[in-house]
């Protein structure tokens, strides 16, 4: 059996980040052939590694409180500084969505070389068979050997992107050690209506998305098995089966053009004059429920107006969700209640933390779930190096 000062189960985001503070004589275990996995894949190759806007309201939990504490001792501007002190370059594309010039594969590059320099070591393709703790000691048994060590670090994320390899073995582990859990659900997912906007898929456009919770302004995007796009996706986390959602597609200021345009245009077809406004072929997709027929002189006052919100309130029941298989993160997990928002450690159990996608809090799309990786991640690798 190999002794450890500190085990971190997942070689992700979150493990790394915290095996690069945890201090000397820390082993990240993972079963993957590679580390950093969702990092190499995010922002399309380019990784979307924080956001200028990170606050505590930009995340989802059932404690919304317990995320501020580590938020606010390792920010994005504390991770910016570890990018550019590594010579990555990066620029802020929308909505103060960081991405490297480069390639993603340099952050996972960067994780590397802070963790070997603090005397961490990484093996993969390791495969967990069973955790068990007595005596002050955390033993990780696996298919290549057994480990055991003081402190034990579940960092194996939620159950999005099940190819990758994902599972909810941290879940598994937390309940076995006494935590509860928050029912995970698939987040920062497209939504499903079966073939209902086939005809129209690929079709892109304005959208403020919301319910009775939250509104998303951001693209909307039609597929061949529903609705996707930023709007949409970041809905999805404040979603639940069977609730109604509220897209708003008319363009600002679009019952004034109308009515201009009609004095100008006015023998024009409706849904030629709407087409100067919204995309031709969601126009020709909503002409028959909106009974957009005639030309724009035909058209009252009133009439514009009927027609300009049933645009701004077009609700719809989705009839799920993609699931895991697309979803970003997991919402859900790990319950707060359980652990500590300074240290990320478990109050059922000494040296035994949980950090990153496994835990109760789920960031918005735009680089707000790495920062949650990054600074509870620090968190728990400084408070397990505090101890000396």
């Amino acid at each position: 059996m190999e002794r450890y000062r500190t085990i971190i189960l997942g070689a992700g985001a979150a493990g790394l980040m915290c095996a690069a503070h945890a201090g000397p004589d820390t082993l990240v275990l993972d079963h993957a052939k590679k580390p950093g996995e969702k990092i190499r894949i995010s922002g399309g190759g380019r990784c979307n590694f924080t956001n200028l806007d990170v606050t505590p309201a930009n995340f989802l939990s059932e404690n919304k409180h317990f995320h501020k504490s580590a938020l606010a001792r390792y920010t994005q501007w504390d991770f910016i500084e570890l990018v550019s002190r590594h010579g990555i370059a990066w620029h802020e594309k929308t909505l103060g969505q960081l991405f490297c010039d480069g390639k993603s594969t340099q952050i996972v590059e960067m994780l590397l070389a802070e963790m070997r320099a603090a005397g961490a070591e990484l093996r993969l393709e390791v495969a967990i068979t069973s955790v068990s703790h007595a005596d002050g000691r955390f033993t990780v048994e696996t298919d290549a050997g057994a480990f055991t060590a003081e402190y034990l670090v579940l960092a194996t994320g939620g159950k999005s992107i099940p190819k990758m390899g994902a599972t909810g073995l941290a879940y598994d582990l937390a309940r076995q050690f006494g935590h509860e859990i928050v029912t995970p659900r698939p987040a920062l997912v497209p939504l499903t209506f079966g073939d209902r906007f086939a005809p129209i898929s690929g079709v892109a456009t304005p959208c403020r998305a919301f319910n009775d919770r939250i509104a998303f302004a951001e693209a909307l995007l039609f597929t061949h098995r529903g609705l996707s796009g930023p709007a949409v996706l970041q809905l999805s986390s404040y979603w639940r089966e069977g609730e109604a959602i509220t897209l708003d597609i008319c363009p600002p200021g679009l019952l004034d053009t109308l009515k201009a345009q009609r004095q100008t245009q006015g023998r024009h077809a409706l849904t030629t004059e709407l087409s100067r406004h919204l995309p031709v072929r969601l126009v020709e997709f909503l002409a028959p429920d909106l009974g957009l027929s005639g030309n724009l002189a035909d058209q009252s006052d009133a009439r514009l107006a009927e027609i300009c919100a049933a645009l701004a309130h077009w609700t719809l029941t989705p009839t799920g969700s993609e699931g895991y298989r697309t979803a970003e993160v997991t919402a859900g997990g790990v319950s707060t209640a359980g652990l500590s928002s300074q240290t990320m450690e478990s109050a059922h159990l000494h040296g035994l933390y949980v950090i990153g996608e496994a835990v109760d809090v789920t960031g918005w799309l735009g680089g707000y779930n790495f920062q949650w990786a990054w600074a509870s991640g620090v968190a728990a690798g400084r408070a397990i190096a505090a101890r000396g």
